[in-house]
């Protein structure tokens, strides 16, 4: 079978992904060190929506090298990290075990389309993903059903992530640059750069394939997959310097400065599988 365009674009985006992690690794963004010392678990937006996770499996889609992840293995929960890269996976390894988190804490290799396979069908309380993830996976509607197999009844899919309509704006201003929904096209990025301090390897390729994906498709696609939506929240803040233009706040988030237009720029979801949760 030939390959298809998604095959080519996965390929470009684990080879970007994988020249990423140790940049990301030693970025100030990140702050590993810190992290490790400090004890840091969950944003507390992410910690206020999902509440207690002690004693609960949560299994964290794209995980990249795992510092989310292992942030909920902090706050109590069995952690399993799905992730692309080779890299990433073994830098996320020896973090849970310099962090002492290395007993309750796995991290299986897949793209993230084949994790039910990847993970023998198992279902999770939590199934979590978060700020980045989405724009790199040509189908909303694949990824939902994906979430949803992962949901045991009585589970939840928690969802932070950067809002679509920040993902089709401009860089320099508040002006609409690309589509705001799902489109058959990726938008092809041969940038240098990435979204931490720290810069790639000189002469590297980077070319990267995205998809955006509107808060309507979103939420459908969710609900088309079986699972009820309890909690949607827009917010004028994200985690990242998504524009050159945002103001660093106390709460360790990028937001919009007095004097300009607030428009959403990240948001949060959490949708339920009906059912009692089975015993532990």
């Amino acid at each position: 079978m030939d390959p298809s365009p998604s095959d080519e674009a996965f390929a470009d985006n684990r080879h970007s992904w994988d020249e990423r992690v140790p940049v990301h690794v030693a970025s100030a963004f990140y702050d590993v060190e810190g992290w490790l010392a400090e004890g840091r678990g969950p944003r507390a937006e992410e910690a206020r929506v999902l509440g207690p996770v002690t004693g609960l499996d949560l299994v964290h889609l794209q995980c990249h090298f795992g510092l989310d992840t292992l942030a909920w293995a902090r706050a109590g929960a069995r952690v399993t990290g799905v992730d692309f890269s080779v890299p990433a996976l073994d830098h996320a390894r020896a973090l849970a075990a310099r962090a002492g988190l290395g007993d309750r804490a796995r991290f299986v290799c897949a793209n993230v389309y084949d994790a039910p396979q990847a993970l023998g069908h198992e279902t999770f309380d939590v199934v979590y993903v978060s700020l980045g993830a989405l724009c790199w996976l040509p189908s909303i509607d694949r990824w939902a059903a994906v979430a949803a197999a992962l949901v045991r009844p009585g589970g939840r899919l928690f969802v932070h992530d950067a809002h679509p309509l920040s993902d089709a704006l401009a860089d320099s201003e508040l002006v609409v640059a690309s589509s705001y929904f799902e489109e058959p096209e990726a938008v092809v990025d041969d940038t240098v750069e990435t979204y931490t301090d720290g810069t790639f390897a000189p002469g590297a390729e980077h070319r990267t394939h995205t998809w955006n994906h509107g808060l309507g498709e979103i939420v459908t696609a969710v609900i088309r997959h079986g699972l009820r939506v309890e909690h949607l929240e827009e917010h004028d803040f994200t985690s990242f310097a998504r524009f050159p233009w945002l103001v660093h706040d106390a709460e360790q988030h990028w937001s919009i400065p007095a004097g300009r237009p607030r428009v959403p720029l990240s948001f949060t979801l959490l949708a339920t599988r009906p059912g009692p949760l089975p015993p532990h």
